[in-house]
């Protein structure tokens, strides 16, 4: 299996720095993680409740960490993967994604403990 020792994420940054250039603001060289040999990547369509359709890319490493890149409003963002009782649940700051299966919910923790999810019911589209 192939593996990418300069970043796990340089498609991904890159693909935030893109999106960054694109709005206007100023943007810095890829950000690298010379110490994350990547293992595997793949890239998944969801179909939320709602009827929004999400792509999201996971990155898995050598060392056992896995990464999410998903837009939240907009933006795309780098989830890091947390530990879970069920599934798999991924963070980037106040935002959650957590997946079970083929199904994924997205939460924002500054809404409240019990606040419904910004997405729900999300469904990996099949190909």
């Amino acid at each position: 299996m192939k593996t990418w020792r300069v970043a796990i994420l340089t498609a991904a940054v890159s693909a935030v720095a893109w999106a960054a250039a694109s709005s206007g603001s100023a943007s810095a060289a890829p950000l690298q993680f010379k110490h994350i040999e990547g293992k595997n990547h793949q890239t998944r369509k969801y179909t939320c409740a709602t009827g929004k359709v999400l792509q999201v890319t996971y990155w898995n490493a050598q060392n056992g960490q896995s990464f999410a890149v998903l837009p939240v409003k907009g933006t795309s963002m780098l989830f890091v993967n947390t530990i879970s009782a069920s599934g798999v649940k991924y963070q980037a700051g106040s935002y959650t994604w957590w997946t079970k299966g083929p199904r994924a919910n997205l939460y924002d923790l500054t809404s409240g403990e019990n606040a419904p999810p910004l997405l729900s019911d999300c469904v990996t589209v099949i190909r």
